[in-house]
């Protein structure tokens, strides 16, 4: 299996995961699939509420995570940032940048402030969201979950550094 998510320790309970991917679209396009309600549902959540810098969303992940956010930086077309669940124990940074290159696209996206324990979990399952993008924009559906299991015992193996 290839894993493409690294995960480090941010203290001695909370950890970060990053994923990357290449996407043959220019970066307008993964723009608008990273922050369009009806494209970002067909990969990764449904999105309700004030989509704006300081606005508070909803989101509905296909992971089944389901909760609120909040807006915090988006610079079309290269940095969004959001916190989920604001102000609560469980309150996570998830930051994408986007940098064209040639007629591709590169995503990187990072989740901070998840269990460390779990930390594995949330690296398939955003591999599994980044390749489920790449389904997305080629018009084919979301296997999120069969993936995420499948990428799971990989993830158990990789080093947190």
């Amino acid at each position: 299996m290839n894993t493409t998510g690294t995960m480090r320790a941010l203290d001695d309970q909370r950890g970060a995961v990053r994923v990357e991917d290449v996407y043959e679209t220019t970066i307008n396009d993964l723009w608008d699939a990273c922050t369009t309600p009806d494209r970002l549902a067909r990969w990764i959540a449904e999105v309700s509420g004030d989509l704006h810098v300081g606005g508070t969303i909803q989101a509905s992940f296909t992971s089944t995570w389901t909760g609120p956010g909040r807006i915090e930086i988006c610079e079309r077309p290269h940095h969004l940032l959001l916190t989920m669940e604001p102000g609560t124990e469980d309150e996570t940074q998830i930051e994408a940048w986007l940098t064209a290159e040639a007629n591709k696209t590169r995503l990187v996206v990072e989740e901070r402030g998840l269990p460390l324990d779990r930390l594995h979990f949330h690296g398939a399952g955003w591999q599994a969201h980044l390749e489920d993008l790449g389904r997305s924009l080629a018009g084919e559906p979301s296997t999120w979950k069969a993936r995420s299991a499948e990428l799971t015992p990989d993830y158990e193996t990789v080093p947190i550094t």
